[in-house]
């Protein structure tokens, strides 16, 4: 039997694994379940051993309508988290505490949750719970960051009251609400697998070996063709218009080993690159140190062209820009770059004993590929979209800084968003404000990056008349 969903962003039924973490919250694990099940979803719950502390195996297990995976090294266990992992369309973890986070960004796997986690290819929802300090404790901070970038799903913390007289960021979500968010995440991802066709997108490297490190890492999301998805009509407006969209971030190289690099996931150009496919148009994307897996989860109408420092992204973006109705620069882009590259890796001097000691790098300033685009155009009526992010400070707020970088640059549009360790980067929500070359505000998008990409196209399009 086929049933609906609750939230109407994932219709059919799902095999769903709810992994449930050591947290004072497990408890609300239950109602996580009960509202899957409600919805028609098959639900398998896979608890670690600090969970069971705090809830009862026996009562997920009923409310599931399955048994409870948690023993590792029970008569199945050698096999099980296997099983699961494979079984599984989705692992929604909730709540995810701040040691479960930790051993999934090192890729520990010591019991039955984390060996799951670890062996499935489904997509991951993680809705972390705890203590406003652990939260924001700077190890939590860049465990968090670790998981986005390799396509987890990671649902903020909601604030208040906390244990004790406590409150701030970190306690869980209402179930609902992360019941919502896990299911868009799922029809998103499936949306991507559906929109590939099982070949995916081309990709061209760019990258000549000049000593920079590579960026082909392994991910965990990984196109499933047996998941099938309700693709959304959308207007084929712009059909024939070549976008060439720049996304992730460049890295500049110091020796074989280092680089100066910056934290873009580059989910915001790939969003982008996919709601132009929606509409018909020939999409050239290139990828600055973008994830193989997210790369792969993007439709064929896109070709990617891979690079890795910002001379070679304006070489490859002049070079595909000459047939492009539309370039948009999203990539995050080094302002500047080592003076000299060592070939070899460079070395602490220990001879002199001296502690404390300071080193100088050279810097030099790479070319501003969006003020050259805008000033010379590649192409007659081409339109020249760039991002701008910011985080403001206390005298200057974020918008009016990209104020003066709209009129500086020169662009038609100007997206203009904050961010932060939990905003901006990686696959959290976003928010931009567009402005045009006078830095006047002409749009406003806030939501998924597919839905600020969605309408942010709607404003490309409509410059192209």
């Amino acid at each position: 039997m086929t049933a609906t969903c609750a939230a109407p962003a994932c219709p059919g039924t799902r095999r769903i694994v709810v992994g449930v973490s050591g947290s004072i919250s497990a408890y609300k694990a239950t109602f996580i379940i009960r509202q899957l099940r409600a919805a028609g979803h098959e639900v398998k719950v896979v608890a670690s051993a600090a969970a069971l502390k705090f809830i009862g195996e026996s009562t997920l297990a009923a409310l599931s309508g399955a048994p409870v995976a948690s023993q590792l090294f029970s008569d199945a266990g050698a096999v099980e988290h296997v099983a699961i992992a494979e079984w599984a369309q989705l692992l929604l973890i909730a709540p995810a505490s701040a040691d479960l986070i930790a051993k999934l960004a090192v890729g520990r796997a010591d019991d039955m949750l984390t060996t799951t986690a670890l062996t499935t290819t489904a997509p991951i929802v993680i809705s972390p719970a705890m203590h406003t300090q652990m939260w924001q404790h700077p190890a939590t901070v860049a465990n968090v960051e670790t998981l986005r970038v390799r396509g987890v799903k990671v649902i903020e913390p909601a604030s208040g009251r906390l244990t004790g007289k406590d409150s701030g960021p970190g306690r869980l979500p209402e179930p609902e609400q992360i019941v919502a968010q896990a299911l868009e995440f799922l029809r998103q991802s499936e949306h991507f697998k559906a929109a590939s066709n099982g070949g995916g997108a081309q990709v061209v490297d760019a990258v000549q070996n000049q000593g920079e490190p590579s960026q082909d890492q392994p991910g965990q999301n990984q196109p499933d063709q047996d998941l099938a998805a309700q693709d959304l009509q959308f207007s084929q407006d712009l059909a024939g218009k070549h976008f060439v969209i720049s996304a992730g971030g460049t890295r500049e190289a110091i020796d074989p080993v280092r680089f100066l690099g910056n934290r873009s996931s580059g989910r915001q150009g790939t969003a982008l690159a996919r709601a132009a496919v929606e509409r018909g148009a020939h999409v050239t994307l290139v990828a600055a140190n973008i994830e193989a897996a997210l790369l792969a989860q993007l439709p064929e109408q896109v070709e990617v062209v891979k690079v890795v420092s910002a001379l070679q992204l304006r070489d490859a973006v002049h070079e595909a820009g000459r047939s492009a109705q539309v370039i948009v620069m999203c990539a995050a882009v080094a302002d500047f770059r080592p003076k000299t590259y060592a070939g070899f890796k460079l070395k602490k001097s220990t001879d002199s004993g001296e502690t404390d000691k300071s080193y100088t790098l050279e810097l030099v300033e790479n070319p501003d590929i969006l003020a050259g685009l805008a000033s010379q155009r590649l192409n007659e009526g081409q339109v020249i979209v760039g991002f701008a992010a910011e985080t403001g400070d206390e005298h200057t707020s974020a918008l009016e800084y990209g104020r003066r970088k709209a009129l500086k640059k020169g662009a038609d549009l100007l997206a203009v968003n904050t961010v932060g360790a939990t905003s901006g980067f990686g696959d959290v929500a976003n928010e931009i404000h567009v402005l045009d070359s006078h830095g006047q505000q002409v749009g406003h998008s806030a939501g998924s990056k597919l839905q600020v990409a969605r309408d942010l196209v709607e404003l490309i399009a409509q410059r192209l008349g």
